[in-house]
């Protein structure tokens, strides 16, 4: 059975008219979704995100809307952090984070999650650079009759730039112990998610011992990234594999644009 796992920053929702429609269209088995919204203290569609000089729009229920539009997956939300937006002239709270939908054929029979950055705030978004988790789950594929192991990340986002610092190769050495709760060695593995990363990052070469290559980089892709986004350093969106996964296909998706980000979208035997 050919599987279909699909990673994007969601980019909070912004782009929520072209978003629901997409992730319903890929028909992905497996989500991997970064910059997830959820704020259950009110009904309204978006809120403002605020800070310094950006301001941002958010869907304010983001999760429970892929959620209905995804009736035959799972969804588990993992939140980094707890804080306030704008919902017009009053302040509500609003979490924020990862989310992995898993369709409901394919049953989760293991799964781990830990903060490779910082720990989870309660109370307000938390100082830069702020907290970041991961996620890592085992499937089982009946009709295969295997299983195989899937572990996203949203990395740490710091003002100096993507290059590698201390805290990166401790967000590195975090993931590794992560997906060696779940992952039994001798299976395959694919870890994905936004990086916020250069290529040539030291968290290549760590993910590297555990046989894992990138796939975007492997196949010639030079940019994860929409028009939406306006920075130099095209890179930030990674997907690695285990060799004994079989590629099918593999896109870095131009078109539509539904963040700032690009999905990205595997196929494998």
């Amino acid at each position: 059975m050919a599987l279909r796992i699909l990673s994007l920053n969601v980019w909070g929702g912004k782009l929520h008219a072209p978003l629901i429609p997409y992730l319903v269209e890929a028909n992905a088995d497996v989500l991997c979704l970064q910059e997830v919204v959820r704020s259950p203290e009110t009904t309204s569609d978006w809120l403002l995100y605020r800070d310094r000089d950006v301001e941002l729009p958010q869907r304010a229920n983001l999760f429970d809307e892929i959620r209905a539009a995804l009736p035959d997956h799972d969804g588990y939300f993992c939140p980094t952090s707890r804080g306030e937006l704008h919902d017009g002239n009053r302040m509500v709270h609003a979490e924020f984070g990862l989310a992995t939908f898993v369709r409901k054929s394919l049953p989760v029979i293991s799964q781990a999650l830990t903060f490779v950055h910082g720990e989870f705030s309660p109370d307000g978004w938390g100082e830069h650079p702020r907290a970041r988790n991961a996620h890592c789950l085992r499937i089982f594929d009946y009709e295969g009759g295997s299983s195989i192991t899937i572990a996203q990340m949203h990395g740490l986002r710091a003002e100096n730039g993507k290059g590698d610092t201390p805290e990166r190769q401790a967000q590195a050495d975090a993931l590794v112990q992560l997906i060696g709760r779940v992952w039994p060695g001798n299976e395959r593995l694919v870890v994905c998610g936004d990086f916020n990363l250069l290529p040539d990052s030291d968290t290549f070469t760590i993910l590297g011992n555990l046989g894992l290559a990138d796939l975007v980089t492997g196949r010639g892709h030079t940019d994860t990234r929409t028009s939406y986004y306006g920075k130099p350093g095209r890179f930030a969106d990674y997907m690695l594999a285990t060799p004994d996964v079989e590629v099918v296909g593999f896109d870095v998706v131009a078109q539509p644009e539904v963040s700032d980000h690009r999905a990205l979208l595997l196929d494998l035997r």
